[in-house]
């Protein structure tokens, strides 16, 4: 099973999400969580703990935040995880932001001073096993500085593109990379 963690201000009816949907049809869960980082991490530690009373395959697909999260995730319970211009310091990237947007509603929300504190309770400083988890960075982010994570996870598997942005151009075209690094290819 699937879980796909999207990112900041996102929900599970995204791009990224629709398009994982098609693809892995009933194999995929796509949460809309919540903006507060401690409730969003008890929602999918409470979805890893439930889905491995039937299934020890459990993967992780995270994009941006979602990726951070991902990487919190997969090294305490030991799952392979793809990040996707992964936030390796969200408490630094999201720090400007104030009341945010909700891109699926338009509806608003505040990221306070506590939310941005409360994301170093999930910053891994030593990776277990950095073979589990397969980045995808484009150069071309605006957001986010792509070397962060090459710096982060230098043993990973590594997929950089020139070009492109942090919502991921072509990100359908990376769909075969995600089944195969998941199959152990």
């Amino acid at each position: 099973m699937i879980i796909y963690i999207h990112g900041f201000g996102s929900s599970g009816f995204g791009g990224k999400a629709s398009i994982l949907r098609e693809t892995f049809d009933n194999d995929i869960i796509l949460p809309s969580l919540s903006n507060i980082p401690n409730l969003a991490i008890d929602t999918l530690e409470q979805l890893i703990l439930l889905i491995k009373k039937i299934d020890d395959n459990i993967y992780l697909i995270g994009s941006s935040l979602g990726g951070f999260y991902s990487i919190y995730l997969a090294n305490k319970y030991d799952l392979k995880a793809v990040l996707i211009n992964p936030t390796i310091y969200p408490y630094e990237t999201l720090n400007k932001i104030g009341t945010a947007i909700n891109y699926y509603d338009l509806s608003t929300f505040e990221c306070n001073q506590k939310h941005l504190d409360s994301l170093k309770n999930f910053e891994v400083n030593v990776i277990k096993n950095q073979k589990n988890f397969l980045l995808l960075l484009q150069k071309g982010d605006e957001v986010l500085d792509y070397r962060q994570a090459l710096e982060k996870l230098p043993n990973a598997k590594i997929i950089v593109k020139e070009g492109g942005n942090h919502s991921f151009t072509n990100f359908e075209g990376y769909i075969e990379n995600i089944k195969d690094f998941f199959n152990g290819k």
